[in-house]
């Protein structure tokens, strides 16, 4: 993305991960909507793409490492047009989207705490709205 060069998505994804209280370092690769498929059916079962993705490390890898945070370039250059926010605001959304799992939150059973924790922390970071927010509802969003 043009307006989000690698140094901006690393200071972003380092000031996501301090807000958020989470220790170590962040991978995140933004890739295609093709690539996304692949990892969503591998590692969830789903044969389709989705916008983020994250994966906490396993213990033989977590020495420093919180996880690693996988996002669709297509998807978010859609949804950012869709939403009226730039493509570079939609990877942010979904990067802090993806930090936030690997801090521990899951929309899909906590009864609304990532989706309130999200919004606290989109708008503390100057984001547009969020991706559980603008669902509408806690269990909309994938993993």
């Amino acid at each position: 993305m043009a307006q989000l060069n690698e140094a901006a998505l690393v200071r972003f994804v380092t000031k996501a991960c301090k807000a958020a209280k989470l220790k170590g370092s962040v991978n995140v690769v933004v890739t295609s909507s093709r690539e996304m498929r692949s990892l969503n059916r591998r590692f969830r079962g789903q044969d389709k793409p989705t916008d983020v993705l994250s994966f906490p490390p396993t213990a033989e890898f977590a020495n420093g490492l919180a996880g690693d945070v996988a996002i669709s370039q297509d998807i978010a250059a859609k949804n950012a047009q869709v939403m009226g926010h730039a493509p570079a605001e939609e990877i942010k959304i979904l990067a802090l989207h993806g930090v936030l799992h690997l801090a521990g939150y899951d929309h899909e059973s906590d009864d609304g705490e990532m989706g309130r924790e999200e919004n606290r922390l989109r708008r503390k970071l100057g984001l547009p709205v969020g991706l559980i927010e603008r669902s509408g509802k806690t269990s909309a969003r994938k993993r």
